[in-house]
């Protein structure tokens, strides 16, 4: 019988990856079905710093699932953002902390949905409901995505539920969360290897609305202004990404996760949504925000009521 694939959103983050191994290990102590962790990209140097520090490999790679391949989702319900063929798979279950979006099912299913921070807090409390033992691995697993997803707690996304899970995940992980924390993010900060192509794919959610599609894409620096002195070459790279899939939008969220704050690169035909959307104009197709960290609470919903 064909194992059941788990996996995280396309370019996935620390949330997705750790989510989707953390999944599976949870199904195994559950006797549920045979399921299987894999991934939908590349891994990010964050999550690679997990896994290094874990030492254990990173997810089978995959693009698309075959007709009535069984799948379970983890860290994301929109089609856009999911395996090729997934509107012919069957989706079993699903575990998620963001809107509801493009999301369509022929068969029942069990559906998680939580306005959570992480992922991994929601199968936290699975653990913890469920009376199932969480061994040392899974708690670093999970304490490193909520870290991640809520920028070590400072993200307007966290709630009192990431604060306790990352609390009680830190004692059996046997780790100093903030030092860990800080390291982690630190290593995903580190951009100088990825091409202009490159940093927009390390964590990009492509979104559509009234037959409209657009991106939102986003990394994480200690320093805005070291990204932006490859603006030019970035640019470029956006536009080509425009012309080949016909996007009617394209951002580039820059985000300095020290002072929490981001800076913006926007380009498309709704370029000049920002007025509407943040109350502020596009200069040489660039805006500063100040205090935004986060694409789900504090991006996303100003850009698609404006679309």
């Amino acid at each position: 019988m064909d194992k059941t694939l788990i996996f995280g959103h396309k370019n996935p983050d620390t949330d997705s990856i750790c989510s989707s191994i953390v999944k599976e290990i949870l199904n195994k102590k559950e006797k549920k079905e045979d399921a299987k962790a894999v991934r939908l990209g590349n891994i990010n140097k964050e999550t690679e710093y997990v896994l290094n520090y874990l030492q254990i490999d990173a997810p089978e790679l995959i693009e698309s699932v075959d007709e009535c391949q069984k799948v379970i989702l983890v860290d994301h319900n929109d089609f856009a953002q999911s395996a090729n063929n997934i509107e012919n798979a069957q989706i079993i279950e699903v575990v998620d902390h963001h809107r509801i979006g493009n999301f369509k099912t022929v068969e029942p299913l069990y559906f998680t949905a939580k306005p959570y921070g992480c992922t991994s807090t929601i199968l936290y409390q699975e653990f913890v409901q469920k009376g199932i033992k969480i061994d040392k691995i899974e708690a670093i697993l999970m304490a490193s995505a909520i870290i991640s997803d809520t920028l070590l707690l400072k993200s307007p996304t966290t709630t009192d539920y990431d604060r306790k899970a990352l609390a009680e995940l830190e004692k059996i992980a046997g780790i100093d969360v903030n030092n860990f924390g800080l390291e982690m993010l630190k290593a995903g900060t580190n951009l100088d290897d990825y091409s202009s192509e490159e940093l927009l794919h390390i964590d990009a959610k492509s979104l559509e609305k009234n037959d409209l599609k657009y991106i939102i894409a986003q990394v994480n620096t200690v320093s805005i202004e070291d990204v932006l002195k490859r603006e030019e070459e970035i640019k470029a790279a956006i536009n080509k990404e425009i012309k080949e899939k016909n996007l009617c939008l394209f951002v580039f969220a820059i985000t300095d996760i020290l002072n929490s704050n981001s800076e913006m690169i926007i380009l498309g035909k709704k370029s000049n949504i920002t007025k509407a959307a943040f109350g502020k104009d596009l200069v040489n197709n660039r805006v500063f925000l100040e205090g935004v960290v986060s694409r789900k609470k504090q991006i996303l919903p100003f850009i698609d009521k404006n679309i």
